[in-house]
């Protein structure tokens, strides 16, 4: 079925939650989304796929999630209300490299990194699915701040340091390799772009300049 024969939901898709068995329901959707795309890439998941794989009727899947590009965007949000949070290793550079190694410990397994990279490859062909992939980022960076904030309350960083700014620049040269110029990364490149952050935080580069 294209998405132009696709029963319209009430709201818009991703947005409204099942009822009922809401958390077996859902988590068995998010789990089945998560399986075609890793194993066929946004283009080939649908929601015939969806609906075989998790046991939920496709009219149901309609219905509540209104068509494929809210399946993929509840199963962002889904993954965004797991209990990580940020390493606490009693300094800003292990931290900032802890962080980064699981960046690259994620990607390290193509199976593993198979269905997170569908995501990102989701993002550029649907809105719905590139706007969760934006809040699910957000969030999780927001949870990164406080590796800064705690850093600047021990001295370890400049007050006044830019913590969304940091956590994002620590990670940033890893996620260009991965889906920009698609080369590997590893260990290695995690501490380089800890070292690089690192310099960039105790030089004042991530603080706003006085006037």
């Amino acid at each position: 079925m294209n998405e132009s024969t696709e029963q319209k939901p009430d709201a818009a898709p991703g947005t409204r939650r099942p009822g009922g068995r809401t958390a077996r329901t859902r988590a068995a959707v998010r789990d089945a989304v998560l399986t075609g795309l890793a194993a066929h890439g946004y283009p080939g998941l649908t929601v015939e796929y969806v609906a075989e794989h998790s046991g939920v009727h496709k009219t149901t899947l309609y219905r509540r999630w209104g068509g494929l590009e809210g399946l993929v965007a509840d199963a962002l949000a889904l993954a965004g209300e797991d209990s990580w949070s940020p390493p606490d290793t009693g300094s800003l550079e292990g931290d900032l490299r802890a962080l980064a190694h699981e960046v690259s410990d994620a990607f390290a397994d193509p199976g593993a990194a198979a269905a997170p990279t569908a995501f990102v490859g989701a993002a550029f062909q649907s809105p719905r699915a590139a706007e969760a992939l934006h809040a699910f980022y957000v969030e999780r960076f927001s949870r990164c701040e406080v590796v800064v904030t705690r850093a600047v309350e021990r001295g370890d960083a400049p007050a006044g340091t830019d913590a969304a700014a940091v956590v994002r620049a620590v990670s940033a040269p890893l996620f260009l390799r991965l889906f920009i110029t698609r080369e590997p990364v590893d260990g290695a490149v995690a501490d380089q772009a800890t070292q690089a952050t690192l310099a960039a935080v105790r030089a004042g580069a991530f603080t706003a300049p006085t006037e």
